[in-house]
């Protein structure tokens, strides 16, 4: 959960103190490593699971986590995350062996259960999703940050570090995403279910070097972030979103190589883990500081494990997808782990305790075959993989050992579901445990479905019978319902508009239903050619922009008519005829609001504008199709509650 008592260094001696403790734990630990002070001959697991609040009313984002904490302060496994929107909880460590799977999942119900009972009386709910489908680029502004001080310290300096004028997201799927924000608070989109291997000291690097070849495989079938702002991208966006999130670097005109906080890595680790904290402490800057009380090589010194804070805290500003970790046992020695930050949460319990199961058992199987991994298949060819992965997820064909090319699909059934297998019955977990995760990963390949799939073809789906808003709104109400059932993916049938009943498109917003795909007129353009787009794409509206985007008039159908019937037809360009200053919209404005002003006015559209930029257009053919959806879902629940009765 991150130590919690950091700040950004406030001066130059703080900065260096902060980095002396730091260059101190690095001795530390080689220390450490060279005496055999770790932890050995001994596999714990454990997970952290992140979480959206689901506001029942809407089936938006709810920021309420400060609301609800202080009602759950008994319980040491939950914490808050970076947006208010957000909670996580923390799985104790247990070794892996017997039934660790299935007390896994009954603690993650136990967790559950408590957090559910806590938000009923605030009309809300908890949602396990990657990224969770109705989330707006509103939800994601400053006031909603969890207002605790290490989160607003990671940001400040975050922002910081920023080269240029914004964070930019640049992706692309079926659909394209092309924006700017000001904040790296765009990382709250992202929640994920991380899982922890303890290792040995001298098994460190090939079970990491095996972490990294199995990414790939991993996203892959467990995918389930493929929707962002009504935006179709990647099968794994969460991947993709992150690392753009808090990348700080901006585009040159040389070719000289930044890498970005979050990141794969750029080659394998040879001998040990202090290859990677060392590679992470040269090339990223002490981001965060703290209070250090310990003197650790002095604590080496007389005997006692040192807690590593200067270390710890920098490496959790360092963002690998399977990520190093130093902690202490109960027992008093210090261990090592890997975590595994590929997992997005969801789409049920019984699913990522599934994933769990998968890695872990090919972790250990594959360790337990391959002495040397890196001599199978090149580093290149892994790092393609997990981008792959990230984009089509399990549609992805991978590089496999010794140069094979492979589908995902016949990759882990025919490959790693085996190693997987062999690798958990050699560490002694229960058939009955066995059979039933892997049985789940079995099942999701054969079906080809996993939940990002399931998404997009629901997305597509309800998009072909109603508007955006309101086919993510369905889509998430989907997703809730079937995942309180503890459904696997595979198990999930697809929505009807007919299943949301209590839809309030009053509460609804114009930015949720302006068209964004816009046909733009320019001042000096002559007014045949608009007329003419205007007949093509049977439009009525055509906004007029300067060259920066900028709204600067209005061309209506009504307009033209009367320039057509107009014998003189003085004019001839778009100037001559448009409205000057148009009344206009904000994307924050409410559908009522935008209701009145059409009445007061009586005017047909309503161009949207955010920051002098023309950003969409809302028509009375918008609200026709709301008014219409609504009758029709009104007459659903009279047939509805006539059949009951």
């Amino acid at each position: 959960m991150g130590e919690s008592k950091v700040n950004q260094p406030n001066s130059t001696k703080e900065l260096q103190k902060f980095t002396k403790a730091l260059l101190q734990d690095v001795k530390s630990f080689e220390y450490m490593l060279a005496h055999n002070w770790f932890e050995s001959g001994i596999h714990r697991i454990g997970a952290e699971q992140e979480m959206v609040i689901l506001d029942l009313k809407n089936y938006r984002p709810a920021p309420i986590n400060t609301k609800v904490t202080p009602k759950l302060e008994a319980y040491d496994w939950l914490d808050t995350e970076l947006a208010m929107f957000n909670l996580e909880t923390n799985f104790k460590p247990r070794e892996l062996k017997g039934t660790c799977f299935s007390e896994m999942f009954e603690e993650a119900l136990g967790q559950l259960k408590i957090v559910r009972e806590a938000l009923e009386p605030h009309q809300a709910d908890i949602l396990l999703t990657g990224i969770i489908p109705t989330i707006r680029k509103s939800d994601l502004d400053y006031k909603y940050l969890t207002p605790k001080k290490r989160y607003l310290a990671l940001m400040e300096a975050i922002r910081k570090q920023l080269s240029t004028d914004s964070f930019e997201l640049r992706l692309s799927g079926i659909d394209e995403l092309l924006l700017k924000h000001d904040s790296p608070l765009l990382e709250a989109c992202n929640t994920s279910f991380q899982v922890h291997l303890q290792v040995s000291p001298d098994q460190f690097a090939r079970f990491y070097n095996i972490a990294q070849v199995l990414a790939g495989p991993m996203i892959a079938i467990a995918a389930n972030s493929p929707l962002v702002f009504g935006r179709r991208l990647w099968h794994e966006s969460r991947i993709a979103m992150f690392q753009q999130a808090l990348d700080t670097r901006g585009s040159r005109a040389h070719m000289r190589e930044r890498s970005a906080r979050v990141h794969f890595g750029r080659d394998w680790v040879n001998d040990s883990i202090l290859e990677i904290y060392k590679e992470d402490i040269v090339r990223f800057r002490v981001l965060l500081a703290t209070e250090i009380n310990e003197d650790s090589l002095n604590m080496i010194h007389h005997g006692r494990v040192p807690r590593l804070r200067a270390l710890q805290v920098h490496n959790s500003t360092v963002y690998r997808w399977n990520r190093p970790c130093y902690g202490i046992s109960e027992n008093g020695k210090p261990h090592l782990r890997i975590e595994n930050r590929v997992f997005p949460s969801g789409p049920t319990t019984v699913d990522e305790i599934a994933n769990a199961a998968f890695w872990l058992g090919a972790m250990t199987g594959l360790a337990a075959d391959q002495d040397d991994i890196r001599k199978k298949v090149s580093f290149a060819d892994i790092s393609d993989n997990f981008v792959k992965s990230a984009q089509f997820g399990i549609d992805s064909k991978f590089n496999w050992f010794e140069d094979q090319k492979i589908p995902a699909v016949d990759l882990i059934l025919k490959e790693l579901l085996p190693y997987a297998h062999s690798g958990l019955r050699s560490q002694g977990v229960d058939e009955a445990d066995i059979d039933k995760f892997l049985g789940i990963i079995e099942e999701r390949a054969k079906k080809h479905m996993t939940g990002a799939r399931w998404q997009l073809r629901a997305y597509t789906k309800l998009l072909e019978q109603t508007n955006r808003t309101e086919a993510l709104t369905v889509l998430t109400s989907s997703m809730l319902r079937q995942q309180k059932k503890n459904l696997p993916i595979h198990k999930w049938k697809l929505p009807e508009l007919r299943d949301l009943r209590d839809y309030k498109p009053q509460e609804l917003l114009v930015g949720d239903f302006m068209t964004t795909d816009l046909l733009t007129a320019q001042k000096e353009d002559i007014i045949d050619f608009v007329a003419e787009m205007m007949q093509w794409k049977r439009i009525r509206y055509t906004p007029v922009e300067d060259q920066k985007g900028r709204l600067v008039g209005l061309v209506t159908s009504r307009l033209l008519l009367q320039y057509f019937t107009d014998k003189k037809k003085f004019p001839k360009t778009v100037k001559d005829i448009m409205i000057r200053k148009p009344v206009t919209a904000s994307p924050s404005t409410t559908i009522m609001e935008a209701m009145s002003l059409m009445r007061t006015h009586k005017i047909g559209c309503l161009p949207v504008v955010q920051d002098n930029e023309l950003v969409g257009i809302f028509t009375e053919m918008d609200f026709l199709g709301i008014s219409a959806r609504l009758m029709e879902r009104l007459s659903e629940q009279e047939k509805m509650t006539d059949d009951e009765a």
